[in-house]
C-alpha cells in the first residue's frame, strides 16, 4: 500500500511519540489491520496515517466516504491504495467496524470524531461475540520525565464506578498488558485517598480486597498491594516519612486509580499541562480497541496504535 502524505519523510520507529513503545517493536511485527471508525476529521485521520506511515497499522477507513474524502483532501492526504468501507453514519460505522473483526478482516479497532459510547457500544454488545471472560478496562501509558519509569493508568477511561469483581478485572487487565510488553512482574499500587484502610471508605476496604486477592491467587501475575495514597505510591520518600515498609511504594509500575473521575483528571493533567507523552488501549477484548478522545492529537493516536501492536503480537504472562 502506498500512503502518500507531505508530513512523513521518514518511515521508521522513530515516528512514534513514544520510545518505551517503539523500544518494543521489532521489524517482524506486521502492522495490524484496523478498522478505523469514522476518521472525518484531522485529528483521526492523521492519527490513522501516522500510525500507518510508523507501519503500525493497515488502516481500513470506516464511515461516510464523502466526509473522509474531504477531510483528506484538506490535509492533502492521498488515499490511493487505503480501503474505505462507505457507511451512512458514525454510528452505522462503528457497527460495521465491529463486522469487520467478526469477519477477521480486521485485528482491531481505533475510534475517530464519534462519541465514546457510539463507539463502544456495538463493541460490548453480546452479539458482538467480542467480549471475553474478564470485563474490559482502558490502561494508559505514560513517559511522565517526573518518575523515573514509564506509569501504567488504570482507568481513567472507561469503568466509571467499578465495584471490587471489576477492580480485580481491571487490575488483570493491567497486569497481563504489562507482562506483554515488559516480560515480567509488575508491582501494582491500589490508590485511595489514604494508605490506611478506612472503614467509613469503601476504596480503602477494595484495596485491601484487591491486595488479600493477589495474595491467593484470585489475581495472578503482579505483586499488588493497596490502598495507597498516590504521594506514597510513586515517592519513596513520602512513604519513608510516613513509615511505610514496602517494595511498591515509590516503585509502582500501575497505579489503579478507583474510579473514572480520579484517573481521567490524573492523565489530563499531565497530558495537558506537562505535555506528558502518553497512549492507551482497551483490553478484555477479543481484539485492542485503541479508545481516545476526539481532542487526542496524532502523537496519542499513534502512541495508542504502537501499544495496540504489542497487545496484539507479543506473547503474554506464564500461565
Amino acid at each position: 500500500m502506498l500512503i502518500l502524505w507531505r508530513l512523513f519523510n521518514l518511515v521508521s520507529m522513530e515516528s512514534i511519540p513514544m520510545k518505551y513503545i517503539s523500544d518494543k517493536i521489532t521489524p517482524d511485527m506486521a502492522p495490524l489491520r484496523v478498522a478505523v471508525v469514522h476518521p472525518v476529521d484531522k485529528n483521526s485521520l492523521s492519527g490513522a496515517f501516522e500510525a500507518a506511515a510508523a507501519k503500525l497499522i493497515t488502516p481500513i477507513l470506516v464511515g461516510p466516504e464523502d466526509k473522509i474524502r474531504a477531510a483528506a483532501a484538506e490535509m492533502g492526504i492521498s488515499l490511493a491504495g487505503v480501503e474505505i468501507v462507505t457507511t451512512e453514519h458514525s454510528h452505522a460505522a462503528a457497527e460495521a467496524a465491529v463486522q469487520l473483526v467478526k469477519d477477521g478482516k480486521a485485528e482491531g479497532l481505533m475510534k475517530g470524531k464519534l462519541h465514546t459510547d457510539e463507539f463502544l457500544g456495538p463493541i460490548v454488545a453480546k452479539e458482538a461475540n467480542l467480549r471475553t471472560a474478564t470485563r474490559m478496562s482502558h490502561v494508559f501509558i505514560m513517559e511522565d520525565p517526573g518518575y523515573h519509569k514509564p506509569l501504567y493508568i488504570t482507568d481513567g477511561a472507561m469503568n466509571i464506578a467499578p465495584d471490587l469483581k471489576t477492580k480485580a478485572d481491571i487490575v488483570q487487565n493491567a497486569i497481563d498488558l504489562f507482562w506483554k510488553i515488559e516480560g515480567r512482574e509488575p508491582k501494582v499500587a491500589i490508590l485511595a485517598a489514604t494508605e490506611e484502610v478506612e472503614p467509613a471508605q469503601q476504596t480503602t476496604l477494595d484495596a485491601a480486597a484487591l491486595t488479600v486477592m493477589a495474595m491467593r491467587g484470585q489475581i495472578k501475575g503482579g505483586k499488588v498491594e493497596g490502598p495507597f495514597a498516590l504521594d506514597n505510591a510513586i515517592s519513596k520518600e513520602s512513604a519513608a516519612l510516613k513509615g511505610i515498609v514496602s517494595d511498591i511504594a515509590g516503585d509502582a509500575d500501575i497505579l489503579v486509580f478507583p474510579n473514572v473521575e480520579a484517573g481521567n483528571i490524573f492523565f489530563k493533567s499531565r497530558a495537558l499541562m506537562s505535555k506528558v507523552p502518553l497512549g492507551g488501549v482497551v483490553l478484555g477484548a477479543r481484539v485492542p480497541v485503541m479508545l481516545t478522545s476526539r481532542s487526542a492529537g496524532a502523537a496519542e493516536r499513534t502512541a495508542s496504535a504502537g501499544i495496540a501492536l504489542l497487545a496484539a503480537r507479543r506473547p503474554g504472562r506464564p500461565k
